[in-house]
């Protein structure tokens, strides 16, 4: 098969870090190859020298035979290579048809021509099944629909190579079944699909080859019939993973956390809840269960309509965040650029922020004592920083979840709520993140996970309690007859 791109050599260096490392990638029309690595290991790296946002240091790119350079996004574009990122770059307040034209619209002397673009574009969203009205505001779509459009705008500038960064991150299965059928249909009509996730059972249904990356060099490929869970975690990682989740056995001890009858409009109706010294819980369900809702509740970031929380015995005012994590309860939000840390602030500064009462004193903040103790933390979870001073926002995903704990850890909290812990995350930050999960257990805190992932809530759980739009459709000890398809029945009301 003739490679329509290639990359030969590529190196990039960054003040105290050699990001990519002599990276070679190819890849041919109608071909979907992954992209795969842990967090930090370069693929976000290579994906914006791919897309003219970084320039390399080094090495060679081609497109279809011809020697390339890009030293902007509207370089690569101009190749016919088009980035979908986690975070899409849509205006919303711009329709469909007029994000998938913005920069190229039909018009007659400034004056765009309404509705050819509408058409045009009603056109290009057919081609790949989006039923979208190409006038609706993107700000009313949907995390899918947003996803479709951006493919949309692509496919108006002829793209022939769809970068796709993490896609089925927010999505729900259903949307993500649509998502496998789409990659499907765009191989088909001869475009290539670099395909970046961290979700290993789409690479072994989508993917005809994956390249893998670990800090900063690739370290092999796997073909088609080689795309096996364990020899992709084994590339990945370095060494052999006998488990993804820790083998360890917790002793439950008394109950810490009580919440009664917890209400919020239509989104949590009378939940009741309970979690004991040494035990992880497990909320699942589909989207819009009210798990997130819950916890947002148990935290005080939403007024509770009706409902009590005891911690050991004793009610709690909890009306807000602050009134929590002084009762000794702490969540590690889903979402942890928006929620979880302030991204143009350093590292040290985010994991300062809500212990600040520990470092400073009448006013004035004991830097070394913040730097010392977070010092501790960069040592005991394995952050990967370039310095204190390096910005939350440079962090790969895994990275930034790990800081998020650390100021969690530094709080000392009694309970602590994870909510989509490892969304986003290699399998070795995973297997790390559980590790903590246990120790914090064994430590005799209560633990709150909230998890789509049914193999994670059957891998880490001790109890499981399955939400459906704000009620509760059952609770169930684990076990080794507990099923991911007795979850996704109880999951849509069919127990």
């Amino acid at each position: 098969m003739d490679r329509f791109l290639t990359l030969r050599s590529i190196d990039k260096h960054f003040p105290g870090v050699h990001a990519l490392k002599g990276v070679d990638f190819e890849l041919s029309l109608g071909e979907c190859v992954a992209l795969l690595g842990e967090n930090g290991a370069g693929k976000s790296t290579l994906i914006k020298v791919l897309g003219g946002a970084h320039l390399p240091d080094g090495g060679v790119i081609t497109v279809n035979g011809k020697e390339v350079s890009f030293e902007k996004p509207t370089d690569s574009l101009a190749e016919g290579i088009a980035i979908i990122y986690q975070e899409f770059n849509l205006v919303p307040s711009l329709s469909a048809a007029e994000n998938m034209f913005l920069g190229i619209e039909p018009n007659d002397y400034c004056v765009v021509r309404e509705s050819e673009q509408a058409n045009r574009a009603k056109q290009i969203l057919e081609r790949i099944g989006a039923k979208i009205d190409p006038n609706v505001r993107c700000e009313d779509l949907t995390v899918a629909e947003k996803q479709l459009v951006e493919i949309g705008k692509a496919l108006v500038r002829d793209a022939q190579i769809l970068v796709m960064d993490e896609p089925s991150a927010a999505l729900t299965n259903q949307e993500v079944d649509q998502l496998y059928k789409l990659v499907e249909d765009l191989k088909s009509q001869g475009i290539g699909i670099v395909y970046v996730s961290h979700r290993l059972e789409e690479v072994e249904r989508l993917a005809d080859r994956a390249v893998v990356m670990r800090d900063g060099a690739r370290v092999g490929e796997l073909g088609r019939q080689d795309l096996d869970r364990s020899k992709i975690i084994e590339l990945m990682v370095g060494r052999s993973m006998a488990a993804e989740f820790p083998d360890e056995r917790r002793t439950i001890g008394d109950v810490r956390l009580r919440a009664k009858n917890l209400v919020r409009g239509e989104r949590v109706k009378g939940i009741s809840l309970q979690v004991s010294a040494g035990e992880i819980l497990a909320l699942t369900g589909l989207v819009g269960a009210g798990r997130t809702e819950t916890a947002r509740l148990l935290f005080g970031a939403d007024n509770r309509d009706a409902g009590t929380i005891e911690l050991d015995g004793k009610e709690l005012r909890i009306a807000s965040p602050i009134e929590a994590i002084q009762a000794g309860i702490c969540l590690l939000t889903e979402d942890r650029k928006d929620q979880g840390l302030v991204l143009e602030l350093s590292v040290k500064e985010n994991f300062g922020l809500p212990n600040l009462k520990d470092f400073s004193r009448y006013g004035w903040v004991n830097r070394k004592k913040e730097s010392s103790s977070f010092a501790s933390y960069v040592d005991k979870i394995k952050i990967k920083i370039s310095g204190h001073n390096q910005l939350a926002s440079q962090l790969s995903g895994g990275n930034q979840q790990k800081v998020v704990l650390a100021k969690w850890l530094e709080q000392n909290a009694e309970i602590l709520i994870f909510d989509e812990p490892t969304r986003g995350i290699d399998v070795g930050a995973k297997f790390e993140i559980y590790q903590w999960m246990n120790r914090l257990a064994e430590q005799g805190k209560g633990i709150i996970m909230i998890s789509s992932e049914l193999p994670e809530v059957l891998g880490m759980s001790d109890r499981i309690m399955v939400l459906k739009e704000g009620d509760l459709m059952g609770e169930i000890k684990n076990g080794p007859d507990v099923t991911q398809k007795k979850l996704m029945a109880m999951a849509i009301g069919e127990n």
